[in-house]
């Protein structure tokens, strides 16, 4: 093979399945590795302070140019999430991805993903791939690894707050991890409702180690006795979930992977323990997204992580009493600190996971032989 030759794999979603692209607890581990080298510095993600979830596409509300797509309600979005991960994978890699609500009645998925791996001297494609589901399973393995280290002794209920994709990934990778739990709690928009209905065929279906499944008409009903709750609701105008405090199980850990918010923020600054994946984030999504009452006080984000940020602002708690999952990891903060310990934590979703779990579903289809090769040239055409 020449020197100047550039040839990359491609692996479409069938071939990702076959790598193992669904493999829960390979996918925790892999979470694992990542967050310890985020903890180290390890990593770059975009814009100057190395911590941007992305760079979005935002579209005009209204144009003179007859056709020029326009923002509206239904999530039309492109979006690049670049990231360069050290360690074992000392890779680059870029997940990009189109979406549009649009998209179920044509029969596809809201979102539709691909991920690039590049080589981080050259630059040179490694490998482009289906990333679907490489993305529904790093969002999912993140409770599953906060569970593997924050969860109390014995776990037995876990309830579902969302009965959508990110919780079906969630609960695959937090029993994983957490082997005592028997009991699943599924709230979705009521009982009955199609969604939650799915969920419990799902759990019946994929783990029978689960002897008991509740589909909860109310979110009251679905909070109390959890162990564990799991939320990944995402909605339009501030209708996600609001817990009353008074609901919560001591020693409950509660994972906030969409948003959703409390009835006592003074509960949560003086009651819960607070970790999040990376407070820089969330510092940087307040200068970003804050928003306020015409009476100057602040509208609820429904990201725990950035209540945090905001407690820090308003001198309520010390930047120090706010964790990072990474460091729990790599044992340099506490984690849990009693079995009554009720926990908060909020997880954002970061570029250095998808490039984490793609590039080991990379290694593992070239381990198999899976895939398609592809020609970028044997010699660059230079003019």
């Amino acid at each position: 093979m020449k020197d100047t030759e550039i040839r990359f794999l491609y692996l479409n979603e069938k071939d990702m399945i076959k790598a193992g692209v669904l493999d829960a607890g390979r996918c925790v581990d892999t979470m694992e590795d990542v967050m310890s080298l985020l903890s180290q510095g390890d990593c770059l993600m975009g814009g100057r302070e190395h911590n941007d979830h992305g760079i979005q596409l935002i579209f005009p509300k209204k144009s003179d140019i007859e056709g020029f797509p326009l923002e509206d309600s239904r999530d039309r979005r492109f979006m690049a999430m670049p990231a360069y991960l050290g360690g074992r994978f000392h890779m680059a890699g870029q997940k990009w991805y189109g979406s549009n609500g649009r998209n179920a009645a044509l029969g596809l998925p809201r979102s539709i993903l691909m991920v690039t791996l590049n080589d981080i001297e050259t630059g040179q494609p490694i490998a482009y791939m289906s990333a679907n589901l490489l993305s529904s399973m790093r969002t999912g393995a993140m409770p599953g690894l906060t569970a593997k280290y924050l969860a109390k002794k014995d776990a037995k209920v876990i309830s579902i707050l969302g009965p959508g994709a990110i919780n079906k990934t969630s609960l695959a990778c937090i029993l994983s991890k957490v082997t005592t739990i028997d009991t699943v709690k599924i709230k979705g928009s009521s009982a009955t409702s199609k969604t939650a209905l799915e969920f419990k065929e799902y759990v019946e279906r994929k783990f029978p180690q689960i002897t008991t499944i509740e589909l909860c008409d109310d979110l009251e009903s679905a909070v109390r006795d959890a162990d564990i709750i799991s939320e990944g609701v995402s909605v339009m105008n501030r209708q996600w979930p609001v817990v009353d405090v008074n609901w919560i199980k001591p020693g409950c850990l509660i994972i906030s992977s969409g948003t959703m918010d409390f009835n006592d923020h003074d509960f949560i600054v003086k009651h819960m323990g607070k970790v999040v994946d990376n407070i820089k984030m969330y510092e940087e999504y307040i200068n970003l997204y804050e928003e306020y009452y015409p009476d100057g006080t602040r509208k609820s984000s429904g990201t725990p992580g950035m209540y945090f940020v905001n407690e820090i602002f308003d001198g309520k708690i010390r930047r120090e009493e706010v964790q990072h999952l990474g460091d729990i990891v790599r044992g340099i903060a506490p984690g849990r600190t009693s079995e009554d310990e009720i926990i908060l934590v909020s997880l954002g979703g970061m570029p250095i996971l998808d490039v984490g779990w793609g590039y080991d579903c990379y290694k593992k289809a070239r381990e198999l032989g899976i895939g398609t090769e592809l020609e970028l040239w044997d010699e660059p055409y230079r003019y």
